[in-house]
Order: C-alpha cells, then sequence, then structure tokens
C-alpha cells in the first residue's frame, strides 16, 4: 500500500503556490472542494484497497472519535470511502465527512467500520474558497442554490487553475482560480452570488455569514441537490474534467452563455433578483446540463464497475500465470538435472555398465553354488520313487488277528452279561479258547510285523509328507490316473534340458566376453614388442557386453519353480497322486502298528487300570476345586452381610470361621490342604523352606511354607492380608504378584500361601540367559514402579526388592513379587539377598542403623535399573556406597532418574512414573491370568536364602521371590 499512502497530497500553503485541480464538490457559490490531477491513480488504488478492506473490518463501537478517519459506506452507490464523524444525530445515526471528496450526508453507525493504519493518513480533497469575495448579507435561500448551481458549473469536475493567497483558521484555502484563463471568482461577482470584501485579508465576515446561511438552509430543511452528496464523482472514476475535454467544453459553453447573458443584463452587485426571461433561459441550460451530468454520471459508474470487475479478472490470470510460469520452471530444473545426469552417466557409462554386470555375474555364481533352480522337483521325485519303489504290503495275519480280536471282545461281554453259574462257566471255556487262538495269531503277525522296518517307513513318509506340503501346499482333487508320475518325469526332463541351454548360453557370451577382453589387453601392452594393427583390435565389444548382460539377466530370471498352467496341472497331478499314496500306507501302518501295540499289551491290564485310576483322581481333584471356589464366593457373601447389616454372626456361629477369613482378606481356606493337591517337592528352588509345585484347574502355582506357631500365626495372617488388599484394589493394574490361597497341612505344622509361578521370569534369570534391552527395560521397570506405588500407597515397606524378586512377564511386564511375611520391614531389608552382583541395595541410611521406609525401596529400585542397564560394564563404588552412575554410558535420561534415585530426598514411585524416559513406554498391558504358564529355556530358582548355598544358586535360578 505504499502507493496509496501516497495519495496524502503535500499541504504546503506557501502564498503564491499554483496547483492544477479538478472540483469535487461545491458548498456555496464562493467555497467547493477539489482534488489535484495529479492523485488520479492514487485514488484509484485507494478506492480498491477500502473496497478490499472495509467488508472484512470491525464495526465502529463505542464513543466515536471526531479526529479519527474511518471508513463509510456511501448511501447511493454501496460503495466505501473514507469519512469523519462531524457530529452525532442519535444513538443510531450521525451525520459524516467524506475527507477525499468533501460532501456529507448522515448514515447509520452499523455503516462506519475501522480501516487500517496504513489507510489513516489526510484528505486528498482540500477545501478553497475564492479570494476577495463574500456572500451578500440579504441573500436569500433561493439565491444561494442558484449561486451554489452557478458555481458547479464553472468548477465541477472541470481542471482548474488554483493560486493560492492565504490559509483561514477552519483550513480553507483561499485562492485565485482560473478555468480555460477565466477568473472564476470575477464571473461569480458578475453574476450577482457574491459581492466583493472590503478588506480581502480579513476572512471574519465571510465565515460568520457562511454560518448565517447554513443554519438558515437547515432551518427550512430544503433538500440539497442529489450531485452534491455524491463521492462518486472522483478522479478515479475518469474525471471528465480530465478525460472528456469534449463534454466539458460543451458544458462550459453554456455555461458561459448564461455568463453572458447574466451580466449583460444586470449587475449581481446592485440586483439581488435576475430577470425572469433570463432566469427560465438559465434554468433551462441548467437542466440540459443536468441532464447531460446523470447521463455522463451513469457512464461514469458503470464504467468504474467495469474498470474493477476487469482489475480483479487481471488479478486472478497473473496469478495462474505464475503457478503456470513456477510449474514451467520447475520442469526446466528437471530437465537441467535430468541432462546433468545423463552428460555425467554417458562419461561413466562403461564403468557403470562393468560394475553391473560384474555384479550381475557374482550373484549368478551364488545361485549356481547353492543350487536353488537345478535341484527343483527332487523331492516330488523322490516321493515318486518311494511310493513306487518297496511298498509295504500288508501282513497275513493282519486280518486273523482282528477277526480274533472281534471275537475274543464278544466272549468277553457274553460273560458279562451272563447270570447262570453254569452256563457262565462254558463261556469261560470258549473265551479261554479263543484267547490262545488269539495268542498263536498274535505271536505269527509280531514275528511278520518285525520285518517290515514300520516305524522307519512311518517316519519317512511323515517327513516326506510335511515336506511336500511346505513346498506345494494342500492337496488338491486332480485325476487318479497311473500315467501322472509318467508325464511328470518327462515335463521334469524337458525342464531340465531347457535350463541347461540357458546356462551353456551364458558362459558362452561370458567366454566370447573374456576373449574379446584378452585380446584388447594385447592391443594395449606397451611392453610387448610385437606391433598391433588398429584392424586387429577388436570392434565387436558393446555388442558382445550387451549379449553377456542378456544372458545373464535370462538365467537369473529363470525360475523352474514358475510355470505356465498346463505344466502347474501337471505338477499338482504328481504331488495328488503322491500324497494319496503316502495316506495310504500311512493308514496302513497305522492300522499295524496299533494292532501290533495291543497285540503286545494284550494281557497287560495292570498298566491301563492305574492310568484310569489317575483319571479319576484328577477329576475328582478338579471337581472338589470348583466347590472349594463355590465356598469362597459363600463366605464373601457372608463377609458382605457381616460389614453391611449383621455384625453378630461371627459370635453367633464362630464354627464357621467368618472372622477368620476376614481377617485374612478371604484368602485362608480350611477346606483346601495341601495333601488334597498333587504337590512336586521343589528343593532345587530353595533348601530354606518346603516349597512345592502343583497345579489348580491346569494352571501351575508353588505353595510357599512357613513354619509359624500360635503367636506368630496371626501376624503373618495380618501382613498376608493387607498386601492381599493392596492388590486387591487395582487388580492385575497393581503390577503386583497376586496372592491366590492360604492353607494349612495336617501331615506338618506349615502355613502354606499359593501364588501363580512365573518360571524363568525373574530378572536374575533372564539377565543370566538373555538380557533384556533398552525399552524392555523401560517397559519391565515402569511395570516395579507401579508395584512400589501401589504398596507404599498401602504404607506398606516391601523391603525385600531384588532381582529374584522382580519378575518381566514376557519380557514387557513389570512385576513386584511377595516377601517373607514371617519378618519384618527392617529384617527384609538386612537380609543378604539385598544385593545383585557387586551392587548392594541396600541404601546408605539403613546402613546407618535407620528403619526401612519406600525411600529405602526406591534406592533398591535405582540400583536395579542402573544393573539393568549397565549390562556387563564396570563401575565403582562411591564412599557412601552409591555406583558412581556418571562413570557409565547409558542413555542421559536414565541416568538422569537413577542420580534422583541416588539423592538423599530421592523421587516417590508416582514422580518415577511421571518421568521423561517412561513418556515413551507402552501402557501396562493387563497381567495374565492365574498360573499362566511362560515356557523358559530351564527353570530358575525363585528364592535366596540366608546361607552361602542359595546364594549361589539364586544365580542360575529365579522362578518366585521370598527371601
Amino acid at each position: 500500500m505504499s502507493s496509496v499512502m501516497g495519495v496524502c497530497v503535500d499541504e504546503d500553503t506557501e502564498n503564491g503556490k499554483v496547483e492544477d485541480v479538478v472540483g469535487c464538490h461545491i458548498e456555496d457559490a464562493i467555497t467547493f472542494w477539489a482534488q489535484n490531477i495529479s492523485s488520479c491513480n492514487d485514488l484509484l488504488k485507494l478506492s480498491c484497497a477500502l473496497a478490499e478492506a472495509c467488508p472484512r473490518a470491525q464495526a465502529a463501537f463505542g464513543k466515536l472519535d471526531f479526529n479519527k478517519i474511518y471508513g463509510g459506506c456511501f448511501s447511493e452507490d454501496r460503495c466505501w470511502y473514507r469519512c469523519m464523524v462531524q457530529r452525532m444525530i442519535n444513538s443510531e445515526k450521525c451525520q459524516v465527512l467524506y475527507i477525499d471528496y468533501g460532501n456529507s450526508e448522515i448514515i447509520n453507525r452499523s455503516e462506519i467500520v475501522e480501516i487500517p493504519e496504513n489507510l489513516q493518513y489526510p484528505s486528498v480533497a482540500k477545501k478553497y474558497r475564492l479570494w476577495g469575495l463574500q456572500l451578500p448579507a440579504d441573500q436569500n435561500l433561493n439565491m444561494f442554490d442558484q449561486g451554489k448551481t452557478f458555481l458547479g458549473s464553472l468548477v465541477f469536475e472541470k481542471a482548474i487553475k488554483v493560486r493560492q493567497k492565504a490559509r483561514q483558521k477552519d483550513d480553507i484555502i483561499l485562492v485565485q482560480a482560473e478555468c480555460e484563463k477565466v477568473d472564476i471568482g470575477e464571473e461569480v461577482a458578475k453574476a450577482g452570488f457574491a459581492e466583493k470584501c472590503r478588506s480581502p485579508g480579513s476572512t471574519e465576515d465571510v465565515e460568520k455569514r457562511e454560518d448565517a446561511m447554513q443554519n438558515q438552509r437547515k432551518k427550512m430543511k430544503a433538500p440539497a441537490p442529489l450531485w452534491v452528496n455524491r463521492p462518486g464523482h472522483v478522479l478515479c472514476n475518469r474525471p471528465r474534467a480530465v478525460l472528456d475535454p469534449v463534454a466539458a467544453t460543451a458544458r462550459n459553453r453554456v455555461f458561459a452563455g448564461n455568463r453572458v447573458i447574466l451580466t449583460k443584463d444586470k449587475t449581481p452587485a446592485s440586483a439581488p433578483m435576475f430577470n425572469k426571461s433570463l432566469a427560465c433561459v438559465r434554468d433551462q441550460n441548467l437542466a440540459e446540463g443536468n441532464d447531460i451530468f446523470e447521463e455522463e454520471k451513469e457512464t461514469q459508474r458503470k464504467e468504474n464497475v467495469n474498470l474493477l470487475r476487469r482489475q480483479k479478472e487481471l488479478e486472478l490470470e497473473v496469478e495462474h500465470l505464475k503457478g503456470e510460469l513456477q510449474i514451467i520452471n520447475q520442469e526446466k530444473e528437471a530437465s537441467r538435472k535430468r541432462a546433468e545426469y545423463l552428460e555425467e552417466t554417458l562419461h561413466e557409462y562403461i564403468g557403470t555398465k562393468m560394475k553391473d554386470l560384474a555384479a550381475k555375474v557374482k550373484m549368478l555364481k551364488e545361485t549356481r553354488l547353492a543350487k536353488k533352480n537345478a535341484g527343483f522337483g527332487e523331492q516330488l521325485s523322490q516321493a515318486i520313487k518311494l511310493v513306487t519303489e518297496g511298498n509295504i504290503t500288508v501282513p497275513c495275519s493282519l486280518e486273523k488277528v482282528q477277526e480274533l480280536w472281534t471275537e475274543y471282545d464278544l466272549a468277553q461281554e457274553r460273560i458279562q452279561l451272563c447270570k447262570n453259574v453254569d452256563e457262565r462257566d462254558d463261556l469261560i471255556t470258549k473265551r479261554n479258547e479263543v484267547q490262545q487262538n488269539l495268542y498263536s495269531t498274535v505271536k505269527e503277525f509280531i514275528l511278520e510285523v518285525d520285518q517290515l522296518l514300520i516305524c522307519e517307513r512311518s517316519n519317512i513318509l511323515q517327513e516326506l509328507s510335511v515336506s511336500l506340503e511346505m513346498i506345494y501346499g494342500q492337496v488338491c482333487e486332480v485325476n487318479d490316473s497311473e500315467e501322472v508320475f509318467e508325464q511328470f518325469l518327462k515335463w521334469k526332463h524337458a525342464k531340465i534340458e531347457e535350463f541347461i541351454d540357458i546356462r551353456n548360453n551364458t558362459d558362452a557370451a561370458l567366454q566370447t566376453l573374456t576373449d574379446l577382453f584378452s585380446g584388447i589387453l594385447k592391443c594395449f601392452d606397451l611392453s610387448s614388442e610385437a606391433s598391433s594393427d588398429t584392424e586387429e583390435v577388436p570392434g565387436n565389444v558393446d555388442e558382445a557386453l550387451k549379449e553377456a548382460e542378456l544372458c545373464v539377466c535370462k538365467e537369473l530370471k529363470t525360475d523352474l519353480t514358475e510355470h505356465d498352467e498346463k505344466e502347474k496341472g501337471i505338477i499338482k497331478s504328481a504331488y495328488s497322486k503322491v500324497m494319496h499314496k503316502v495316506h495310504e500306507e500311512q493308514n496302513l501302518i497305522t492300522v499295524i502298528q496299533k494292532t501290533y501295540l495291543a497285540s503286545v499289551e494284550a494281557d497287560d491290564y495292570s498298566e491301563l487300570e492305574i492310568t484310569r485310576i489317575k483319571e479319576e483322581i484328577a477329576a475328582l481333584r478338579n471337581k472338589l476345586l470348583q466347590e472349594i471356589y463355590k465356598e469362597r464366593e459363600e463366605y464373601e457373601k457372608l463377609a458382605y452381610l457381616v460389614q453391611k447389616w449383621f455384625p453378630e454372626l461371627p459370635l453367633l456361629y464362630p464354627e464357621a470361621g467368618i472372622l477368620t477369613y476376614m481377617n485374612s482378606g478371604g484368602l485362608l481356606s480350611h477346606s483346601l490342604e495341601r495333601d488334597l493337591l498333587d504337590a512336586e517337592p521343589m528343593k532345587k528352588l530353595s533348601t530354606k523352606r518346603p516349597l512345592v509345585c502343583s497345579e489348580i484347574q491346569d494352571q501351575k502355582v508353588l505353595l510357599k511354607g512357613y513354619s509359624v506357631d500360635v503367636s506368630s500365626e496371626a501376624k503373618v495372617i495380618e501382613r498376608v492380608a493387607k498386601y492381599h488388599r493392596a492388590w486387591d484394589q487395582h487388580k492385575e493394574k497393581s503390577s503386583l504378584l497376586q496372592l491366590l490361597f492360604l492353607l494349612f497341612c495336617k501331615s506338618d505344622p506349615l502355613m502354606y500361601l499359593m501364588v501363580p509361578y512365573y518360571p524363568g521370569a525373574s530378572l536374575t534369570a533372564i539377565q543370566a540367559d538373555a538380557p533384556l534391552v533398552l525399552e524392555e527395560t523401560l517397559k519391565v521397570m515402569k511395570g516395579v514402579a507401579q508395584g512400589l506405588q501401589t504398596l507404599h500407597g498401602a504404607n506398606i515397606v516391601h523391603g525385600s526388592l531384588h532381582g529374584n524378586n522382580v519378575f518381566a512377564v514376557n519380557r514387557k511386564q513389570g512385576v513386584v513379587g511377595d516377601f517373607d511375611f514371617t519378618k519384618s520391614e527392617e529384617q527384609r531389608a538386612a537380609a543378604d539377598t539385598m544385593a545383585v552382583g557387586t551392587l548392594s541395595l541396600v541404601s546408605p541410611e539403613l546402613k546407618m542403623g535407620q528403619p526401612a521406609s519406600p525411600a529405602s525401596d526406591m534406592y533398591a529400585y535405582g540400583c536395579l535399573l542402573f544393573w539393568l542397564c549397565i549390562q556387563n560394564q564396570e563401575f565403582g563404588i562411591k564412599e557412601d556406597g552409591t555406583p558412581e552412575v556418571d562413570a557409565v554410558g547409558m542413555d542421559d535420561k536414565v541416568k538422569s532418574l537413577i542420580l534422583n534415585l541416588f539423592r538423599c530426598d530421592r523421587l516417590t514411585a508416582e514422580q518415577v512414573l511421571r518421568d521423561d524416559c517412561f513418556l515413551l513406554v507402552d501402557a501396562i498391558p493387563v497381567p495374565s491370568q492365574l498360573g499362566e504358564e511362560h515356557e523358559p529355556p530351564e527353570e530358575h530358582d525363585s528364592e535366596k536364602t540366608d546361607e552361602e548355598e542359595d546364594a549361589v544358586n539364586s544365580k542360575k535360578n529365579a522362578v518366585n521371590p521370598t527371601q
């Protein structure tokens, strides 16, 4: 908008300054507004800027500033112009002055908007007054309007020359005006619409008369001519005074005729009224001029609209051309880069071609060495050979064995149904005869089967069927024809010959290229004494290079596993035929094996009976466990009733053990005993206390035995219940090891705690087998922090956090294990197990004799995180017992967290979970259900004891935590 800012007209009012202006508004017979001719283009830009800014501008709210420039919507053409508020009519309307044209009108406040700062500059139009003239004191309103119209005929939309004489206090410039060498002031005076001032330099009388005339006009409420208040006649819309000299000359002639008549018949200074005939002529001329003016005004408005529309079209066209130019430039740049690339490639063509060929030859060598294609169909060929040669025939005795076996089963059934003793003896005798015959036939069958090598044949067929299904997929339905194998062998022979031809062509092309290069070397060998002729230089190197590349590519692309539909049909038919025979032979082998095993074990009923009894015991145990779970549900209902409605139930029915169940947090069960479970001792896991492994509903669990007496039993149950309630508040999201049952054993004075069994999931075991990477470490340790937050929120200090007591389930879910409930927090924290390798997990304050606290748990947590992150790096120990973290390499965020965990004012578990290094860690997954098996590479120890032997074993094994 720098050009628009230039609209501001020089305000120099130095006497004698001459300007070329165009009249734009008439106030009275001696006062008019005019615009500098040089501001035509600036006004056009200003109009465009206002048309773009004002519709989106903010409306002027609050008290309007009379010294500020606003944007106003002109009532006649609904276009936007700059204006200043002159006075407030009421709360909804106000009178504004269009500063760039000089006219004013009353508009609504809603049509006044704020305009940008770059449009806040002085007005383009200036207010002029004819030098040495004043309005007659006795001038009436009719004469005032006539004088105004007369002056408009001389200056409105005409190019006039003004010479500045003086400036009044209200910024009105006194000028001497000329139009086509006619003194306008003299013409007005001659017409009788003004009179000479007694003192030209003083303008007070003139101002007073002007104010009086304006007030008189307002009182009469006479409407002003339409063109007087219209800002549409602007220089930007082709002012006719400049762009239409013919029309301007015609109007000048009309008004010049009026002036001649007026000056001829009557002097304006002495006669206040005109002759009626002269007035009629003048009115007629004014009417004609007004009609012409209206036509030109309408034409000018249409031209202005067309110009604005054309301007928008040109701007859009320019933007479109800019976009096309940008695309052309991009294509030009791409073409330039392509040309540069081609030029560079041309210089390196031979080298690039040789490198590509060498790479393909190397790939071809590896393919030939691997024999990927040459061995196609070998599996299917071997299968055809296997099923067509050396078939297993059905033993002759098999059918006889099956018949006698059926007869024997029928004899046994008759004996069971028989109720007569004498008849039963006969049936037993017959059964024994059939049994003897069966034994003899079975012996013959066993001797015959031992010569068939059934196991070896079965294994070969099993491996063969798996291999064929992996290569060719499932069996499809095809015609079972004996010619299938012959068709497949013919097709395979043809394919191999074709492949050999392609390979021979490749060898020949490479040999030709090698011979050519040998000849070239001889030609360019300067050390050779033999002279070389230019005609002997090979000239078909390019052709040989191209042929070699084509042959190599053809052999590399040749894949005998890709065939047309006909060839695929042959392969499918052969494969299906083979698989059909394989299945037939496998079925036969299965029948023989079953019959053989049944024959060998025909009289061994004790083993079958034992298996049946074991199955019945397992079914009874599962049924009992289901009843125990139902019993727990009933106890939960009783506990709810006691807490909510009937607190007297434990007193009324002490034998029900309701209070004991509630005190244990719902864990204690008198119906479930260790002897009811099929428990396997786990002495290899712990030498400190009884530890057995069992199954509950096909889920593995561990039973940890605690030796308690009457005094310690209540304390252990209280600690177990407190831990269980902390878990129960958040369930799996607590990241704590779940406690399943608390039970007793009648055979020994022990209390057993049942927990899930996570083989090989402790940190010690995992770090010994396959250490966690950083991402896995952060996921696991985030879960550990969640578990500590759960415990600390329940006012529980773990005190026994170490490598064997923290589990990384599936290497991504951290679980905090339970602790020895027979020990206090201080006793657990002082155990020898509070170490990983050479790093002690005991905090400095514990070493100084202070009690265990959540802060000491967080110190052990920081040590575990440090141990997991450094892997096998060496580190030093400071005087206070903390490791030197800065001396080892690890992630910066993790290092910052560890340092904050080794300070005196350590982070809490909740603060650790909000640390930056855990922000990108996935949300903790839902923990595995009870006893979900996680098969380890080997079973690991779950406990560390105070004994040295357990400390050594724990480095190798870890399953479940205690001490």
